[in-house]
């Protein structure tokens, strides 16, 4: 059986959404049905996930209730190659250039922000 520690260590997927109306940032844990909280920055919304994740994990234990391991991710490299039209290379590279940070990390910003509107 494993232990509070044990599940504590586990890489659970996080997932992190700007809630407009309220403001701040509400943060859940899809594995852990039920574990959610928020913060008024992303920092501080991720610091008060961690203490969701531990309370929820203390209940699931104490009530005997299965928890769930996180999906496995292994397989999956993190990478991919993208053939995209020159001009939009040059508009991305533009872009990135001026919030003052890479290409490939503008493009995960870009990917993410559309992911989590398509994936409600």
């Amino acid at each position: 059986m494993k232990t509070l520690n044990d599940y504590m260590a586990m890489s659970y997927k996080m997932e992190i959404v700007e809630d407009k109306d309220e403001g701040g940032f509400v943060v859940s844990y899809p594995d852990l049905p039920g574990c959610i909280t928020c913060g008024e920055t992303v920092e501080s919304a991720i610091a008060n996930a961690q203490d969701a994740k531990r309370a929820w994990l203390v209940a699931a234990l104490e009530e005997e209730i299965e928890i769930s391991e996180p999906d496995n991710l292994e397989e999956y490299s993190g990478q991919f190659k993208l053939r995209i039209p020159r001009s939009l290379h040059r508009l991305l590279a533009e872009h990135s250039k001026k919030e003052g940070i890479s290409m490939n990390q503008y493009c995960v910003y870009l990917l993410s922000r559309n992911d989590a509107v398509f994936s409600k």
